[in-house]
């Protein structure tokens, strides 16, 4: 078992850009605080499992672990630090994390927006973390939709 004493942050880590830069800027802030990066990526069996197996597409715990491998690679290259703890479970995204902020002291995700109007908007997980965690949730967006310039940068 894990050593999960003291600080928590809990990343929902999907392998989108957003949630390999969710990974990055929890380590940041949780590194000066002694704080633990709980990297997690979840997974659950599709309704239709038998359909999945049928055409080959099965293993889903397997497939979930090279994703999350892959964004911390991303990530932190190939020096994970070593308060980041990977972790694949078994749940829906949305309540598995609003469960987990129960003993976490920070959640961080990324956010996935789809550009124009959309973009605007929060995805169905992070804006139900917003709404629902009982602990404090940063949403982060990815690298390249983060720092938009400015005029005076445009010169």
């Amino acid at each position: 078992m894990e050593d999960l004493e003291g600080a928590r942050f809990v990343v929902g880590v999907d392998g989108s850009e957003a949630s390999v830069e969710a990974l990055r800027q929890a380590q940041r802030l949780a590194a000066p605080a002694g704080a633990k990066v709980l990297a997690t990526a979840y997974w659950d069996e599709p309704q239709v499992y038998a359909a999945y197996v049928s055409m080959g597409i099965d293993r889903f715990e397997e497939r979930v672990m090279m994703v999350l491998n892959e964004a911390l690679k991303q990530a932190f290259g190939d020096e994970v630090p070593p308060n980041v703890i990977p972790r694949v479970v078994r749940g829906h995204p949305r309540e598995s994390l609003i469960d987990a902020s129960r003993h976490a002291d920070m959640i961080v995700v990324g956010r996935r927006g789809h550009g124009g109007f959309g973009g605007l908007l929060l995805g169905s997980v992070s804006s139900a973390c917003v709404a629902h965690a009982h602990c404090p949730v940063l949403v982060v967006h990815s690298p390249d939709k983060s720092r938009r310039k400015t005029s005076r940068e445009n010169v």
